[in-house]
């Protein structure tokens, strides 16, 4: 190639790059002077009330997102009014995550010169009271963000539901919202599973979880935390008033430390559901689980989720004697030894069994679940369902039907059988040869 050919070449490529990065021109309302200065970030102005000053909403974003050369989410942008927001999976990013957090926040405070999970931490210290629901699953904040975090939430009391999950926080995380626990009156759910607590950031957390005043639903999930995590649980739940679901599955708790979470639940008087799906529970810790419950005058427990645990019949003659003083209960076990071979005992449909009850009395399905509806708005809670079938003395059901029962009526599993729909059903139409015999009778 001559020295002609490669100068040409050398124009055409500055050409292109003067095409694709165009000079920006200065925002209508900053100085010569600041317009000229370099900065890391375009948010490091002097004043952030003039660079944002008559801006508000999602303008306010946009303004944002092209400050910090960001492609806005649309999704956000549409709906910053609203009391749910998700911001699950979008990557986020510290830049992304500041321009969220402008469009939220009050400029007076000095958020602005902060990176990614401080802005967020901003959001939740400053945003108007209409936010209650907060997603913000697999960002990879990192134990950085926990703790902007959980500073933003020691005095934040909007916030009712929060998920955390897929962020990567370990011990320390687990340490700073422990922290944030002790003091915070608001959140009621919390969603920390698939993070990496592990035992250590388990049993920070754990004196929070034992003062907290507030939260109601606690997902640990996949996080490792061990038997040293299920004892700091257990220790918690002794004293906890107000917590009723916890999950812990996939957690790798044995025998060992099924021996310590029961000593909270021997005592507990407010925990209706314990999730423990795949640990490494025999059935020895299975019998250990039951047995607290059933000793503990003041349990409410609803539902034990122990379902890859196989268990043997001395297990379910405890589990029968269990259920005779709490009917309310349901235990989710795995198969019994000796009869995963046997064919499965069939039963009558239960919803059959109870329309031929109800055509006998001349009643409608709705009239029949509507005699255990004490509010009268034909939804009932399916303790409360379970304890007035196994009750019933017109109509017998074993467990297995009203289980199946449960299923058909509560089919997105809500923890409420619903049976309005029941009522807008119209009667059954009689065959048309029996509606002539009736005309003929007439006759």
């Amino acid at each position: 190639m001559d020295e002609d050919t490669e100068k040409d070449a050398a124009d055409q490529n500055e050409e292109k790059s003067d095409i694709s990065e165009p000079p920006e021109s200065p925002p209508s309302d900053v100085s010569p002077e600041e317009a000229t200065q370099g900065s890391d970030s375009d948010l490091d102005v002097k004043d952030p009330r003039k660079a944002f000053a008559g801006i508000k909403g999602a303008d306010l974003y946009l303004e944002a997102c092209r400050l910090m050369e960001v492609v806005p989410v649309s999704y956000f942008a549409q709906n910053l009014s609203e009391p749910y927001i998700n911001l699950n999976h979008h990557g986020l990013g510290p830049k992304g995550a500041k321009a969220i957090a402008i469009a939220l926040v009050n400029i007076s405070n000095n958020h602005l010169d902060t990176e990614g999970a401080e802005a967020i931490a901003g959001l939740l210290l400053d945003n108007a009271s209409h936010l209650h629901t907060l997603h913000l699953s697999g960002n990879s904040f990192g134990d950085e963000a926990a703790s902007c975090l959980a500073d933003a939430l020691l005095s934040n009391f909007q916030v009712k539901k929060l998920d955390l999950s897929h962020n990567e926080f370990s011990e320390k995380g687990g340490h700073l919202l422990g922290q944030m626990l002790a003091v915070n009156t608001a959140l009621e759910i919390l969603d920390l599973s698939w993070n990496h607590l592990r035992r250590k950031g388990t049993m920070a957390l754990g004196p929070g979880l034992k003062v907290n005043a507030a939260l109601k639903i606690l997902n640990l999930s996949w996080n490792c935390i061990g038997n040293e995590g299920a004892q700091a649980i257990g220790d918690a739940l002794k004293v906890n008033t107000v917590l009723i679901h916890l999950d812990i599955s996939n957690n790798q708790i044995n025998n060992e430390g099924v021996k310590k979470l029961c000593k909270g639940l021997k005592v507990n008087g407010t925990l209706r559901v314990l999730k423990m799906a795949n640990n490494l529970l025999t059935v020895e810790g299975a019998t250990e689980l039951v047995g607290s419950v059933k000793k503990n005058a003041n349990s409410v427990m609803e539902e034990i989720n122990i379902s890859n645990v196989l268990v043997n019949e001395t297990f379910i003659r405890l589990l029968e004697s269990a259920y005779l003083i709490r009917p309310e209960l349901n235990v989710i076990y795995g198969e019994v030894e000796g009869s995963i071979s046997k064919i499965p005992k069939q039963y009558p449909n239960p919803m059959k069994v109870i329309q031929k009850y109800v055509n006998e009395q001349k009643l409608q399905l709705w009239e029949f679940f509507g005699k255990m509806d004490k509010d009268g708005n034909m939804k009932i809670p399916v303790s409360i369902f379970r304890t007035a079938m196994m009750q019933q003395t017109k109509i017998h059901l074993n467990r297995v039907q009203i289980a199946e029962l449960v299923r058909i009526l509560d089919r997105n599993q809500t923890g409420i059988v619903d049976y309005s729909h029941l009522k807008e059903q119209k009667p059954e139409e009689k065959p048309e040869k029996e509606e002539m015999k009736e005309e003929e009778v007439k006759k």
